[in-house]
């Protein structure tokens, strides 16, 4: 079998498996769903940080440790990007509330800012996965295999904000589905252009791992503090800790 069959497969393989694990919290009743939320969520931000700061920053560093000012700069534009982003998510939101109509009002930003992060992601994936097998099969193989490890809490983590975000069920998994499969986009673009894409890989780190931060900073962790007993304050840190250390060990 070629090597762009191999790269097909498991891009596929990894963003169909994520999105139905994710999925599979559907089957949960919904009393249980409600309960566990605030948790899944806390659980999302030591993801989205752990990514951030543990895998795609330093990962983007190495591989351009001449450019450190760059890679920086494309980290603050993203902060920015997601700034932007949100304004206008929020405009939005009040728009539709003023007028009293549509679902969207519903739907709080954070949940949009997570699929505009993961799609970058996971196209980051799709990227990595083609890259690996590329240059050695075995390589290829265990890159898709952490990839993988690494996506199905990550799209868990998703799939809780978007719920805790005002989504329906459907739509969280459908949206879920959708940014999973940008990762076949970005192995695709990449068996087809390596050594274009190569070049540009550090700076989509930065940027993604400066979206992930910015929605934990500032969309997921401010609704924590609605609960402030010690109980719950305990098992936040101990989900957010959760989250950080199961990345510490993916990806070390």
């Amino acid at each position: 079998m070629s090597t762009f069959f191999w790269i097909m497969l498991a891009s596929l393989g990894g963003s169909v498996l994520s999105a139905a694990a994710a999925g599979t919290y559907l089957l949960l009743p919904e009393r249980v769903r409600d309960h566990t939320l605030t948790y899944l969520v806390s659980f999302a931000i030591g993801m989205l940080l752990g990514a951030g700061f543990l895998h795609l920053l330093p990962e983007a560093l190495e591989q351009r440790s001449d450019n450190i000012q760059g890679l920086m700069a494309t980290a603050l534009l993203a902060i920015v990007v997601f700034f932007l982003l949100e304004k206008g998510l929020v405009w939005r939101h009040h728009h539709h509330q003023e007028h009293g109509s549509g679902e969207a009002c519903h739907e709080a930003p954070a949940g949009a800012l997570i699929l505009v992060g993961d799609s970058f992601h996971n196209f980051l994936d799709g990227v990595l996965i083609a890259a690996s097998f590329t240059a050695d099969f075995h390589l290829g193989v265990v890159t898709s295999l952490a990839i993988i490890a690494h996506e199905i809490p990550q799209e868990l983590g998703d799939f809780a904000i978007l719920l805790h975000s005002g989504y329906t069920p459907k739509r969280a998994f459908t949206f879920n589905l959708v940014t999973s499969l940008t990762m076949l986009v970005g192995a695709t673009l990449a068996w087809f252009a390596m050594e274009a894409v190569r070049a540009v890989i550090p700076y989509f780190l930065a940027f993604t791992a400066a979206s992930f931060i910015y929605i934990a900073v500032s969309d997921l962790m401010p609704t924590l503090n609605r609960k402030i007993g010690l109980r719950d304050t305990i098992i936040q840190v101990s989900l957010i800790t959760l989250g950080l250390v199961l990345n510490y060990l993916v990806h070390d």
